[in-house]
């Protein structure tokens, strides 16, 4: 890369991504694009804003397609390049965004397989398996996911002082740094009432960790350690081995919805930004409905 590509493209993307990081973006997001938006400064080379038009960007993506990369990496490309065009055009520096002119790649519509709420229920109801290795804290983190539709990350960054117990409610740190609270239930009281005094053993003299959720040498539980978890209890249940955190917030979504939530609600309990991320649960709810329909309606036969 030469240097004058790092200074008009290269410098451009890092000022771009230092005013991400001051809206609170999503740590995974601005690592995501910096790694786009390396690429894609080194396939501009030399190339200052002018001489990169819509042909030049689809070139970009063809070379990227070359690598070996999907549709679904190519269109984040895409996405992360449109971006620091609409961000270059606030600034002054761009008049128009030819990534605009560039079709993003039609991905596969892949609607993830959410569990029943019959299934959700087996899996969540009668003493945990086996494969449990620390049953009260095990049934917490499903209950935990599924009762209250949190991320993997929310839950991991849940604090013991985060529980409301007598509004049967937790602070949920989520995506931006934006907190909200999330109602809980009955199941989620009960788990959190068998789980705590076991926790407090566990650490007994121990200095004290904030984190709700440990590990059986008492530190803080990662995320990678709850998607083993939950694969693994989700098996010995019965379910795909498919099955990861991130599905349990969808079945806690699709069947909030089905049993006649409303969206807005949902929303708010998810911590999703836009009501369309939302509205993907009524694709999933309206997929379960025609699959009834295919299986019961006698002229569907």
């Amino acid at each position: 890369m030469t240097t004058l590509s790092r200074t008009v493209v290269q410098k451009a993307a890092d000022e771009f991504l230092k005013t991400l990081e001051h809206r609170n973006a999503s740590r995974h997001t601005i690592k995501a694009y910096r790694g786009d938006l390396d690429n894609f400064a080194a396939y501009a080379g030399s190339r200052d804003w002018k001489s990169i038009d819509h042909v030049a960007i689809r070139g970009f993506l063809s070379q990227l397609y070359e690598r070996g990369l999907d549709k679904t990496s190519v269109a984040r490309s895409l996405a992360a390049v449109r971006s620091l065009y609409r961000w270059l055009a606030q600034e002054g520096v761009v008049e128009q965004n030819p990534a605009a002119l560039v079709t993003t790649p039609k991905l596969p519509k892949k609607l993830p397989r959410v569990p029943t709420i019959e299934e959700m229920n087996t899996v969540l109801d009668g003493e945990m398996p086996d494969a449990a290795a620390f049953p009260e804290r095990d049934r917490l983190i499903l209950e935990l996911l599924y009762g209250c539709g949190i991320r993997n990350s929310e839950l991991t960054g849940i604090k013991l002082d985060d529980i409301r117990l007598s509004a049967e409610a937790i602070l949920i740190r989520g995506k931006g740094k934006k907190e909200r609270y999330v109602p809980f239930g009955e199941s989620v009281r009960v788990a959190l009432a068998a789980y705590l005094p076991v926790r407090q053993r566990l650490l007994g003299g121990k200095k004290n960790t904030p984190a709700l959720l440990i590990n059986q040498r008492g530190g803080p539980l990662t995320t990678r350690s709850v998607g083993r978890i939950v694969k693994k209890i989700a098996v010995a249940k019965g379910l795909s081995p498919d099955v990861h955190p991130h599905t349990l917030r969808h079945a806690f979504g699709t069947h909030m919805l089905e049993e006649g939530a409303d969206l807005r609600a949902i929303q708010e309990m998810l911590g999703h930004e836009r009501l369309s991320t939302t509205q993907r649960y009524t694709q999933l709810s309206i997929k379960h409905v025609l699959q009834v329909y295919d299986q019961t309606h006698p002229r569907a036969k």
